[in-house]
């Protein structure tokens, strides 16, 4: 049984992986933010597999799509693969972790909301020591100028677009998770709810919704500020 289900939870992860890659594939002609701040959708993905398998599950698969993206498509090298990784985890791993003290409607939108605020706190902190490097040639001079412009956007900039990135996420995540782990479930890749089972919410759909509309929305307003 232990062998079984190590080979079913493998190969859930492969597919979990696969589709976060495919997520950050389709969001490649969504223009950034400045030039530079990307969205992407695969947090959505990694959050529902924490959901299902985990938190130490979310932050595997934040490491392996993170790495996979650097060897890949990304142009931004190791300091891109450490801010990717650490941003998925700052949201996916302590969503997962709520989640999984309370497994109910409740506890997936209170471990989100977590999720998505302690992602943007983390990536204030992270683009301030970070991104200097990165936009800088290196020298000590050239990151303390630089550290000055960061900190200038910092929450201006780096705030509302991780909370709107994270925000949208999290709408995604709570539209897909029935679907996805019901799929799993009868393909017996996902063990059977142990408790009642769950069935369909349309109020708790609406939510979702208005919560993936008003931060999409939100998204839109900041691009085109963005290109004013």
């Amino acid at each position: 049984m232990k062998e079984k289900f190590s080979v079913r939870y493998l190969a859930c992860m492969g597919m979990f992986a696969a589709l976060a890659y495919v997520a950050v594939l389709l969001a490649k002609p969504i223009p950034d933010v400045e030039g530079f701040l990307s969205y992407e959708p695969k947090d959505a993905v990694i959050v529902i597999a924490g959901f299902i398998f985990g938190p130490v599950s979310s932050a595997i698969l934040s490491l392996l799509v993170s790495f996979i993206e650097m060897l890949t498509i990304s142009n931004t090298g190791p300091w891109g693969f450490l801010m990717n990784t650490l941003a998925s985890c700052a949201f996916t791993v302590p969503a997962a972790w709520i989640y999984s003290k309370k497994r109910s409607m409740s506890g997936a939108i209170l471990g989100l909301g977590v999720g998505v605020v302690f992602m943007a706190v983390c990536m204030v902190v992270w683009n301030y020591i970070v991104t200097p490097y990165y936009m800088s040639t290196g020298t000590l001079t050239d990151v303390a100028e630089k550290r000055k412009d960061v900190s200038s956007m910092l929450v201006s900039l780096f705030l509302p677009f991780n909370l709107i990135k994270g925000g949208i996420n999290a709408g995604l995540s709570m539209l897909l998770y029935k679907p996805v782990v019901g799929a799993l479930r009868r393909m017996g890749l996902a063990a059977p709810s142990g408790g009642k089972k769950s069935r369909f919410s349309p109020s708790f759909t609406v939510f979702a919704l208005l919560v993936l509309a008003t931060f999409v929305l939100l998204f839109l307003v900041m691009l085109n500020v963005s290109r004013g």
